[in-house]
């Protein structure tokens, strides 16, 4: 797959469920724009929880733990950059590694995680709320 394959297939996902990693909480709007995005994107529950723990976690968890990390607003130029780099590098152990290692890279942003997937089964109906 190719940068711009990519950015066409993911990059609207990708930018919208990045602000899990800034600073604040994310507040109702921020949730209905996820789930808007996601919905458009057609993606099952399980299949999301592998773009976030493997697609972005590795990428954002480094603005969390850099002392210099953005943790306002991404700049979102230089984020997609970055994703789309590390996102043509997962492959094979790399891959295997990032997914071994997902648990600490998604930590920080677990609760927010549960908290989207909670009100898109709500959306979808799958849950009661």
């Amino acid at each position: 797959m190719d940068a711009q394959t990519l950015v066409d297939e993911r990059g609207e996902l990708w930018l919208a469920l990045a602000p899990l990693w800034l600073e604040h909480e994310p507040g109702e709007r921020d949730y209905a724009r996820m789930i808007e995005v996601i919905e458009r994107h057609d993606l099952t529950v399980t299949e999301l929880e592998w773009v976030f723990r493997l697609e972005l976690a590795p990428v954002l968890a480094r603005h969390q733990m850099s002392v210099v990390g953005e943790w306002r607003r991404f700049d979102e130029h230089k984020l997609m950059q970055q994703l789309v780099a590390h996102n043509l590098r997962l492959k094979g152990w790399r891959r295997r590694s990032w997914a071994l290692f997902s648990g600490l890279t998604t930590m920080m942003t677990r609760h927010r995680w549960n908290e989207l997937i909670a009100r898109l089964m709500v959306e979808r109906g799958e849950m009661p709320p």
